[in-house]
């Protein structure tokens, strides 16, 4: 027997995405610099708020917000760089949406 197809939600295309984001974040940024405690503290905090059954858009607004400050107090130019470009992407994640057909 067939099982039927989920439907997904935007809710489900943006946290895949939002996913896919942190996962590149956590490859590209080094365990130990000047500031790590900052990066990895929001980067178990982001790992619970995935954990949640509920998509609450503005929970993850409120994310990117705090990595925006992290960004803004790091000191490292390159490690400020990549993050910033994770903030973007980030961005660009919490406004897919599901592909018509």
């Amino acid at each position: 027997m067939a099982r039927a197809k989920k439907i997904l939600t935007d809710a489900d295309v943006r946290r895949k995405a939002i996913k896919l984001v942190i996962s590149h974040l956590k490859r590209k940024i080094p365990e130990d610099y000047l500031g790590s405690e900052h990066i990895n503290n929001w980067l178990a905090e982001m790992d619970e708020l995935l954990k949640k059954e509920e998509f609450d858009i503005l929970e993850y607004i409120e994310m990117r917000r705090k990595l925006n400050d992290i960004i803004e107090r790091t000191l490292d130019e390159d490690i400020r760089f990549k993050l910033r470009d994770s903030w973007y992407s980030l961005g660009k994640a919490m406004a897919k949406k599901v592909k018509p057909h």
